[in-house]
């Protein structure tokens, strides 16, 4: 299969190429700089200069294409929603317009934001699956939940006008080998030996490995037939503190942690979140009080309709998943 893959440079589409060049498949990306084109090469890409916003380069690297993987996407971001529509909702659009015209399948990299923050958490372990709905208001300065829902609404739409065979995986928080945003700050927090334990550490943390998420990908192309949405937010259960615990084992540090009530964490987190917006009025969101909800709930997600209409399952069980991704952060800082 010739298949192009968007965002290949970010963390799940370093791990879709690697997934897919280890089946021998032809793998075109788009690049937007000769930086990123030189590790699309090194990734075993052939890449393609190009963005989302240009019309001309989605044509050239989209001919010929039996599939896209679109996992370009802004994630984490100070900037206002300009930038967050732009592209994660206008270039979603533009590839799923483009992937019609070419007949391409498209496999669009969603997120459980999609269902909003609080909502899911109050439902309690593995209660949210896929019908619970896009309905539920999102925080006002949510410009990543808000983005990807309006993406996945474009990405419907342009299915239902054009008859694109489509579907959209919605991953929970992801880690990985190559991971520039949760998996550092963990390795910055394991590596003083010490670490935060929000309760008592025993709620399964909602996240899922990138190459996890990447095995979801090939489950997608290998089923034409299967269109909507997709959770892919369970690939093991994997407490809080062990999460912690495999970190440190794979940067070879001996942990201790700290436990701290999950009334006293939410508090305080109020209190900074507050303060950061008041100094930094522009800030998109609280992230401090969404770092609590994340490491002190278990997780809300359940991805059974994956499992059962996909065939999808874990590459990798989640505790050698982490202990890998600490190691390559040793590595990388050695």
């Amino acid at each position: 299969m010739r298949i192009v893959v968007t965002g290949g440079t970010g963390l799940v589409g370093r791990h879709v190429i690697a997934a897919l060049r280890a089946r021998n498949e032809t793998v075109i990306a788009l690049a937007r700089s000769d930086r990123s084109a030189a590790e699309l090469t090194a990734l075993g890409a052939e890449p393609v200069r190009g963005s989302l916003a240009d019309p001309a380069a989605l044509e050239r690297v989209f001919a010929g294409a039996d599939a896209v993987v679109h996992a370009a996407a802004v994630v984490l971001s100070r900037r206002d929603w300009s930038h967050f529509h732009a592209t994660n909702v206008v270039g979603t659009e533009a590839v799923a317009r483009c992937a019609a015209r070419h007949g391409a399948r498209l496999v669009h990299l969603s997120s459980v934001a999609v269902y909003g923050r609080r909502a899911t958490y109050e439902r309690g372990e593995r209660s949210v699956g896929e019908e619970f709905g896009l309905e539920r208001p999102l925080f006002p300065g949510d410009h990543y939940a808000r983005s990807k829902r309006e993406a996945e609404a474009a990405l419907w739409r342009v299915a239902a006008e054009t008859g694109l065979s489509a579907i959209a995986l919605r991953p929970c928080v992801i880690y990985g080998e190559g991971d520039r945003h949760f998996s550092p700050r963990v390795a910055r927090t394991v590596r003083t030996g010490f670490a935060p334990l929000v309760g008592d550490g025993a709620n399964h943390l909602g996240a899922v490995y990138a190459g996890n998420v990447a095995a979801a990908v090939l489950a997608a192309l290998d089923r034409p037939d299967v269109a909507g949405p997709f959770n892919v937010a369970n690939d093991g259960f994997l407490t809080q503190r062990e999460f912690l615990e495999r970190f440190a084992a794979g940067l070879g540090v001996r942990l201790r942690v700290l436990r701290i009530p999950r009334a006293i964490a939410w508090s305080a987190a109020i209190m900074v979140d507050g303060a950061m917006r008041t100094v930094r009025p522009s800030a998109p969101m609280a992230l401090l009080k969404s770092a609590m909800q994340f490491l002190g709930n278990p997780n809300p997600f359940t991805s059974a309709r994956a499992e059962r209409a996909l065939g999808w399952r874990p590459a990798v069980s989640p505790s050698e998943a982490v202990e890998r991704t600490g190691r390559a952060y040793r590595h990388a800082h050695a």
